[in-house]
């Protein structure tokens, strides 16, 4: 643990009582190295000192001549490699702005104090600062080209992990997203975010997606068989709905593995805009016909939006981990995810929250109107031969979750609050 007394702190502030308030607060708390200005301008003069850049700063927003957001500016074009705690009278979610647009530059924000608070706010900030890294620069992720992905279609090098979802109410596993990782025969196991951008834009998504269809149905079988029924979802790219035969092949899929296409959710999510409706529409139609359940993901992200919700016949809503994770802190978030929520119910839609992160997110969701959960807080996505020893393992351990009432469909009478 860093001693107190060599962490040195920059307080930024333009009013003077401010400023020896906090002074004040830094010493009683241990803080021997404690430097005040008045003006962005001065800041930054001590600052170009040589020997003197603060390891921590304490930055006001609204200040007259330069502003907290102009500061950071300049704080960028010095290459700042200290943190900043945001201190001011502005409303949360300008700070919370604000912290954004910190982070967006790459300076770590050790969090922000809504004037007045208390010293003990202070302290618990400052015990999250930790020295920069200086070690050898961290690892760059490797980028594939579309030869190397056509290669891995082709070789068999893909395979599906599937990350549970369960019931918020019962605690109960009901189903599965089956998410495509690619086992490359050097680098070992390559996440989606590294090759599906590359499959999208060199015309291979569809090959791509085809053996995540089958594999899916595949084992869906196979569960279906070994007296286990879970819904599996899987990812379809807007760019495999381009063509018509998508459907057929879908359906085609599900009939020759020996499935119900009732246990099927295709989750669409919108990475890019549609030039054109018509075929998606008539295929999703199509799908929806047969039975197949229409997820509309990422909601609220991209291109997600209300447009799809009036044009397209979704019968299930997921609610992006963007807006779920912290919500239960955050006054922001958790007005648009029960927006959402109030939203699909109205619609009578289905729900799915992703992103449940930790106990309080599983806490919070269970006062709220959503159906389903999923995220690292109940399993990170696992190889099909080790979910039903995971399930095992959950419902061994579920009655600790679910010890507080959940919210009912007959309770589920939501404002745009969530109140």
């Amino acid at each position: 643990m860093v001693k107190k007394s060599v962490i040195k702190i920059l307080v930024l502030d333009d009013e003077p009582f401010m400023l020896k308030l906090l002074g004040r607060m830094l010493a009683d708390l241990g803080f021997i190295q404690v430097t005040t200005c008045d003006s962005g301008r001065s800041a930054l003069e001590w600052i170009d000192c040589p020997n003197s850049p603060p390891d921590v700063i304490l930055l006001d927003l609204n200040m007259p001549e330069m502003d907290g957001v102009e500061f950071v500016r300049h704080l960028v074009e010095r290459c700042y490699t200290g943190s900043i705690i945001l201190v001011s009278a502005e409303d949360e979610r300008m700070l919370q702005t604000a912290e954004k647009l910190v982070q967006a530059h790459k300076i770590p924000v050790l969090g922000h104090l809504h004037k007045p608070f208390k010293p003990e706010n202070l302290s618990a900030l400052l015990e999250l600062w930790t020295p920069p890294y200086r070690g050898e620069p961290r690892t760059v992720k490797k980028t594939y080209d579309a030869d190397q992905v056509r290669a891995a279609i082709v070789n068999g090098e893909l395979v599906n992990y599937y990350q549970p979802k369960v019931e918020l109410a019962s605690g109960k596993v009901v189903g599965v997203e089956s998410l495509v990782r690619w086992f490359h025969p050097q680098d070992g196991m390559v996440l989606p975010d590294q090759f599906i951008g590359v499959a999208e834009e060199h015309g291979l998504i569809d090959d791509l997606t085809r053996i995540v269809v089958d594999n899916a149905f595949a084992q869906a079988k196979i569960w279906q068989d070994n007296g286990l029924h879970l819904r599996v979802a899987l990812n379809i790219s807007m760019d495999n709905l381009a063509t018509l035969a998508f459907a057929d092949y879908v359906i085609d899929a599900a009939l020759a593995a020996g499935i119900t296409p009732d246990g099927i959710v295709l989750e669409v999510t919108e990475s890019r805009l549609m030039k054109n409706l018509s075929e998606p529409l008539e295929i999703l139609t199509r799908l929806r016909l047969k039975r197949f359940s229409l997820s509309i993901d990422d909601f609220g992200t991209g291109h997600s939006s209300l447009n799809q919700l009036r044009d397209i016949p979704f019968d299930e809503l997921k609610v992006d981990q963007g807006f779920v994770h912290g919500a239960v802190s955050n006054d922001t978030l958790r007005a648009i995810c029960c927006a959402s929520l109030s939203l699909a119910q109205q619609m009578g839609m289905k729900t799915v929250a992703e992103g449940v992160e930790d106990l309080a997110d599983w806490d919070f969701l269970r006062t709220t109107s959503c159906d389903l959960a999923q995220g690292y807080f109940i399993a990170k996505p696992m190889s099909a031969d080790k979910i039903l020893e995971w399930i095992s393992a959950w419902e061994a351990n579920i009655e600790t979750l679910i010890k507080s009432p959940c919210v009912t469909s007959a309770d589920r009478k939501w404002n745009a609050d969530g109140t």
